[in-house]
């Protein structure tokens, strides 16, 4: 009919709708310099999908600055299994990442 609107299935009736798992980003501390990402990844893995790793590198010299960022499914998981587990000889810091702090100068230079 002309004017009518479908309605949404009754309550307690299905929906087929499929809940979606998101995914966290997770900060990884204490990493030693010689990690690579493929590494991350692979310890990251064995917990859920990881979506991306990125090691944070410094901008003058491109080495490693000892810690990175993993987003992946099944985050709480991979937290609690590996903080503070042992890999490349450190022990690890393994937390949710908080957001970035919009309060730090971003024009001055480090010296």
């Amino acid at each position: 009919m002309i004017g009518q609107v479908e309605s949404p299935a009754p309550k307690g009736e299905e929906q087929n709708e499929v809940p979606i798992a998101m995914a966290k980003k997770i900060y990884v501390g204490n990493l030693s310099f010689e990690t690579t990402e493929d590494q991350l990844r692979t310890l990251f893995a064995e917990h859920g999908e990881v979506t991306s790793v990125n090691i944070i590198t410094d901008r003058d010299t491109g080495r490693p600055r000892g810690f990175g960022f993993v987003e992946m499914e099944g985050a709480d998981a991979a937290i609690a299994a590996l903080d503070q587990k042992d890999f490349g000889g450190r022990n690890l810091t393994v937390n949710e990442a908080k957001p970035r702090r919009d309060d730090r100068p971003r024009d001055n230079p480090r010296w």
